[in-house]
């Protein structure tokens, strides 16, 4: 492989662009599981994907836009997704979590309805569902980049409002914080990153990236910068073997990157158990 990455852009990209999003993506997800709102990746996810049919059905029923990178409405997408997430929230304010069934399945909704109408885009539409490494372009990589970028400046400036947002939402409103724009433009910062990678984990499977990392981190951590830490380490680990493991066995990488995160998830419980044992029987 190591080769044929010094050979092949398709896989300087793939790989360079997996290890961006093994980072931003369980960067995020720490906040992301913390304020629970784990499922609000799965509903952003599908807003995308039906971002993704759109551009597909208009790329083939109209020639001037055969050229279209779908990525670019699966952000647009995304990011009204996260919008209407947040208005739907303010609007149910006693019910909040409706605000995620009624986006997911009005992105379901919509992305069934391109599906049928189009034809003949089967395996560009299964990259996007599954990921694939060989589908990804220097376009994308930049895109990711990007992206990431965006992530690191928000993160750096909000982090400490953030903190404060996800442990007590309550003080940090009575503090004066705005804390209605910082969780929007949060909102939007995870959906771009939804979007950025979908081209490698695929759109069905994006969201373990936010929180199976962040899931096996918290039964190591003592404390939130440690959980941010070890969430980077077991998304990037998920991200290279998994990686590795598509491309020796010609699978999608969306598939072996999301088993991966699982099989970190159940050695580290089982490690953490194993070792509580073991301490008690030292006392």
């Amino acid at each position: 492989m190591i080769e044929a990455l010094m050979n092949y852009e398709f896989l300087q990209n793939a790989v360079f662009s997996g290890m961006i999003i093994g980072i931003i993506a369980p960067l995020l997800g720490v906040f992301i599981v913390v304020r629970r709102l784990s499922l609000i990746a799965d509903a952003l996810s599908h807003v995308t994907l039906a971002g993704i049919a759109g551009s597909l059905y208009l790329s083939q029923s109209f020639s001037a836009l055969a050229l279209l990178n779908p990525i670019y409405l699966g952000i647009a997408a995304s990011v009204g997704g996260s919008m209407l997430i947040e208005r739907l929230r303010r609007l149910y304010k006693h019910y909040e979590e409706l605000a995620i069934p009624i986006i997911m399945s009005g992105g379901l909704g919509i992305s069934a309805i391109f599906i049928s109408l189009a034809s003949g885009f089967n395996t560009d539409l299964m990259s996007y569902l599954f990921g694939s490494v060989s589908a990804v372009s220097r376009q994308d990589f930049t895109v990711v980049a990007i992206i990431a970028v965006i992530v690191c400046i928000f993160l750096l400036i909000f982090f400490k409002e953030l903190f404060v947002l996800s442990f007590d939402e309550e003080y940090a409103k009575a503090s004066g914080l705005p804390a209605k724009w910082i969780h929007l433009l949060f909102m939007v910062v995870v959906a771009l990153v939804i979007a950025a990678s979908m081209r490698i984990v695929g759109i069905l499977l994006v969201s373990s990236m936010m929180t199976l990392p962040v899931a096996a981190a918290m039964r190591l951590a003592r404390g939130f910068k440690e959980a941010i830490f070890y969430s980077i380490v077991f998304g990037e680990l998920s991200v290279v073997i998994g990686l590795v493991s598509a491309f020796y066995l010609n699978l999608a990488p969306g598939g072996t990157i999301v088993v991966t995160s699982i099989a970190i998830l159940l050695i580290v419980i089982l490690a953490k158990r194993i070792f509580v044992q073991f301490s008690a029987k030292e006392v």
